[in-house]
């Protein structure tokens, strides 16, 4: 059964451990397309995001559950000032893990909207069967 987190300080199925763009990047344009709904800018990528959003997808498929990472680091050294998180597992799609549960759940959709965010990341990595994912958000 799919699974959600959120933390904020602020259909082929690939082999086990690839990272996945496609995966990844559907769920930016649905991210995207939920912002824009709602009258919010879009998000733009950022490759600093994007290292610790593949570590903690990586990390969470290594050990087969879902767990935050520690963002402060994220502060420093993406040199943002406010960041959030969701996490997820189980969902097969980037669009699913957006559509079908993270805007379903109240701090997950508070992240998407969160007019204060401008940047993003996406990871995803599979394990067992099971989509691990992270979402990284921040602004400078």
């Amino acid at each position: 059964m799919p699974a959600l987190s959120t933390f904020s300080v602020a259909h082929a199925q690939p082999k086990r451990g690839v990272k996945t763009d496609p995966y990844a990047g559907t769920a930016v344009a649905a991210t995207n397309d939920q912002r824009a709904a709602a009258g919010l800018p879009t998000l733009k990528r950022d490759r600093c995001l994007q290292r610790f959003a593949a570590r903690q997808a990586a990390r969470m498929a290594k050990q087969r559950e879902m767990f935050h990472q520690d963002l402060s680091p994220i502060l420093r050294k993406c040199h943002v000032r406010s960041v959030g998180e969701n996490v997820a597992y189980g969902f097969g799609s980037g669009e699913s893990v957006v559509n079908d549960g993270w805007m379903n759940s109240a701090g997950h959709r508070a992240n998407i909207l969160d007019r204060n965010f401008r940047l993003v990341a996406v990871a995803a990595h599979e394990a067992g069967g099971r989509w691990y994912v992270a979402q990284v958000f921040g602004r400078r």
